[in-house]
């Protein structure tokens, strides 16, 4: 899908669909490529909003509230990593990810920047589309509940503030950091699969995407254990998952 779309990429028939009138913004450079996915989307029954640059991307996803962002890597003016980092400041909109590079260094960066997923061109079209619905669907993956922080020994998480305090410092965490430690504590001494870890913080469950969660557990052990590579709080349980220990 360089330069123009691929041919797995067509008009079609869809079935109307439940999630009608969520608004869409789509953001890709390729005019080509803009249009045929806005053209499958809209008969899917989504409204659709469109920008071809990382800057416009972000006043629209500002102005125009969109339930879903599907933003391309590759953009003039500003990337699509710089952008997703903006809409980040102020949104926690579902944000899919175009990307014709297949190197696993852009795809991690995108997620620890706050993406929800990523789609590598080519695509065929019902994958895309399967992939909108299911990110549609999922817009709050963590479960309700209180809010109230937790403090276990000399970790402390607030949900309500979104912060985190690891032996009386304040740390940094991006989004998915903080969704999956919340859950790892709220679980304090029972193993979490890596597959619920996956369904509660990404709210996917595609296949080959487990390594997601291996790699944001490692980025939380190097910002909360004293010894990331002897971990105290965070246990792997060989073939099993992952559990938080006080």
């Amino acid at each position: 899908m360089n330069g123009s779309p691929d041919t797995t990429i067509k008009r079609g028939t869809f079935v109307k669909n439940p999630d009608f009138n969520k608004k869409i913004l789509v953001v890709d450079d390729e005019s080509s490529i803009l249009q045929t996915l806005r053209f499958n989307l809209e008969r899917s029954g989504y409204a659709v909003v469109t920008a071809s640059d990382g800057r416009s991307a972000v006043a629209m996803a500002q102005r125009e509230q969109p339930d879903l962002v599907i933003l391309d890597i590759m953009l003039p003016v500003l990337d699509g990593i710089e952008a997703c980092k903006e809409i980040r400041k102020f949104s926690s909109v579902p944000i899919i990810m175009l990307t014709a590079k297949d190197q696993e260094i852009d795809k991690v960066l995108a997620l620890e920047l706050g993406a929800d997923d990523y789609v590598t061109k080519p695509f065929a079209l019902h994958e895309f589309l399967a992939r909108v619905k299911a990110r549609l669907r999922r817009q709050s993956p963590i479960a309700p509940g209180v809010d109230d922080a937790i403090a276990l020994g000399e970790i402390v998480i607030d949900p309500s503030r979104q912060s985190l305090r690891v032996r009386g410092r304040d740390v940094s965490l991006a989004p998915k950091e903080f969704a999956l430690l919340r859950v790892l504590m709220e679980n304090n001494g029972r193993v979490v699969t890596r597959q619920t870890l996956l369904d509660k913080v990404w709210g996917y469950d595609f296949e080959g995407e487990q390594q997601t969660v291996s790699v944001h557990i490692r980025w939380l052990r190097e910002k909360i254990e004293p010894d990331s590579r002897n971990p105290r709080h965070i246990i792997t349980v060989r073939s099993r998952g992952y559990m938080f220990k006080e």
